[in-house]
């Protein structure tokens, strides 16, 4: 048996924000917007992704099932994975990508797409 045949590549980015979006519709999440700024010279990764949910437990179980699906799908882990005991604003760090689920109420507070208003926006519809 070939073992290298069982190791997972990498997702190529724009396939890793694919399946995060798809992640975050499968709980509902809202508002989902993807921020690319690749042609920013101080932007701190290559795309944002941001999205709330209407409780603590929707936001904890949207950064699960992104945590989750990545992982079996991707096969990637986050480099880190923040904010998990209070679900206010989990971020999932995954290099080119840094994913934010926000309770709404915290996303109106932090303004992050107001402070990244120079990128590329995509809107995502709420299913």
């Amino acid at each position: 048996m070939r073992t290298d045949s069982l190791i997972q590549s990498p997702l190529a980015a724009e396939a890793l924000n694919d399946l995060i979006v798809d992640c975050i519709q499968d709980i509902k999440g809202k508002r989902i917007v993807k921020l690319d700024m690749r042609h920013l010279d101080d932007a701190p990764a290559d795309f944002f992704i941001i999205c709330e949910g209407e409780s603590n437990t929707q936001v904890r179980a949207i950064a699960d099932n992104i945590y989750g699906r990545v992982k079996r799908e991707g096969g990637q882990l986050p480099i880190s994975f923040e904010g998990q005991q209070r679900a206010h604003w989990i971020c999932l760090d995954y290099f080119d990508t840094v994913v934010h689920v926000f309770y709404k109420d915290t996303r109106a507070y932090y303004e992050l797409e107001e402070l990244w208003s120079d990128a590329h926006f995509t809107e995502y519809e709420d299913l």
